[in-house]
């Protein structure tokens, strides 16, 4: 009998799945890498760059095994030493990274937006569905516990019939920041507007038909000579439900979002933020509110990967969700591009996120960068 519980007791501590994090920016070193610490199926293996002196600190900071530049990747993911990669680097690397790691048979959690364009997150779906490999994406929020009490407050029917978002996201974006680059697709539709399109597809459990946008900049400010300073969007739903978006790179830092129904209001603020999050409903003249405690959102994605490798089963946020939301921004941009209304070509995720994904784990604590700038001033 002792045998047979030692067997069992080996069962259920299986190995944890090993991760390289490709890319070392401001987002990896605060908020991923000091998120292992807090995986129960995940750690972390090894670390990419090339910049020896983040390499050299990092290792240290978080007691990596390998910490490894970019020319040995290809050989290093072929040795077997990862199971899987969280893709950190710029918007406009996310296909070469994924195709590299999919022809290695290692599977891959990417950071969101997907890709610079649809055709790049359709590749990167492809090559990983060839290589019979797991590709998530990753939208910390599909995993937090207030914007999935805002789904079920809304599935369940409290406010009525939804009829109306309306979602703000802004920062002042560092001087240089890779945001604020062309060749690396950035701009605040890419970076910000995608967590308020996001927002209004899982809340509203729908995608969009069609889309009208404007964007600009204000003159003289350098920051914005090759992205807009702010975009919005009014994006309409089946059953005329419509979706309001503002993003930009140039205001205070605000993170809202408002819905409302044919019987009360929604509203989430802070919203999108890794800080603490509020929740309010007004029903009849009545609210309440609720603030949830500032948590670690990036733990929960990595462990949800980890499980499904180990699982056998399809993620959730996957390859098709990343693919949703660049059809809607291409869509976005297309409009402010030309002035007129385009209609989105519309993908169905296979799930949607619900109340079953929240997660509560402690905050993560990264300490100070090395060799990078915040993304906000």
């Amino acid at each position: 009998m002792a045998r047979i519980q030692r067997k069992a007791s080996r069962r259920r501590r299986a190995p944890k799945v090993r991760f390289a994090v490709i890319g070392q920016g401001h987002f990896a070193q605060t908020a991923i890498l000091p998120a292992f610490a807090h995986c129960k199926r995940a750690k972390l293996t090894a670390i990419f760059s090339d910049d020896e002196t983040k390499l050299a600190a990092l290792r240290r900071r978080f007691h990596v095994e390998q910490a490894l530049p970019y020319a040995q990747l290809d050989e290093f993911l072929r040795s077997g030493a990862v199971d899987a990669v969280y893709i950190a680097v710029t918007n406009d690397r996310h296909v070469e990274f994924t195709e590299r790691a999919a022809a290695a048979g290692v599977h891959v959690l990417c950071e969101k937006p997907m890709a610079a364009s649809g055709a790049h997150a359709e590749r990167m779906i492809a090559v990983c569905q060839r290589a019979h490999v797991k590709l998530m994406i990753a939208y910390r929020l599909h995993f937090d516990q207030a914007n999935l009490a805002a789904v079920e407050i809304i599935k369940g029917g409290r406010i009525g019939e939804p009829r109306y978002l309306s979602a703000i996201f802004s920062q002042q974006v560092t001087p240089g920041n890779t945001r604020t680059q062309r060749a690396h697709a950035g701009g605040p539709l890419r970076d910000l507007g995608i967590y308020c399109i996001n927002a209004a597809r899982y809340l509203f459990r729908d995608e969009p038909i069609e889309v009208t946008a404007l964007a600009g900049s204000k003159p003289g400010d350098p920051r914005f000579r090759e992205v807009d300073e702010q975009v919005g969007a009014l994006l309409r739903f089946p059953e005329d439900r419509l979706a309001q978006i503002t993003c930009s790179f140039g205001a205070a830092d605000v993170a809202s979002c408002v819905v409302l129904g044919t019987k009360g209001r929604l509203r989430l603020e802070p919203a999108f933020d890794l800080a603490a999050l509020a929740l309010e409903v007004e029903v009849k003249g009545k609210t309440r509110r609720r603030t949830f405690k500032a948590h670690d959102q990036v733990a929960p994605e990595i462990d949800e990967l980890a499980a499904c490798i180990r699982e056998g089963r399809d993620p959730e946020p996957s390859g098709l969700e990343g693919l949703a939301d660049m059809r809607v921004i291409e869509a976005i941009e297309a409009s402010a591009r030309t002035g007129m209304r385009v209609a989105v070509d519309r993908v169905f995720p296979e799930r949607r996120p619900t109340a079953l994904q929240a997660r509560r784990v402690p905050p993560a604590h990264g300490g100070d960068g090395v060799h990078v700038q915040p993304p906000g001033q």
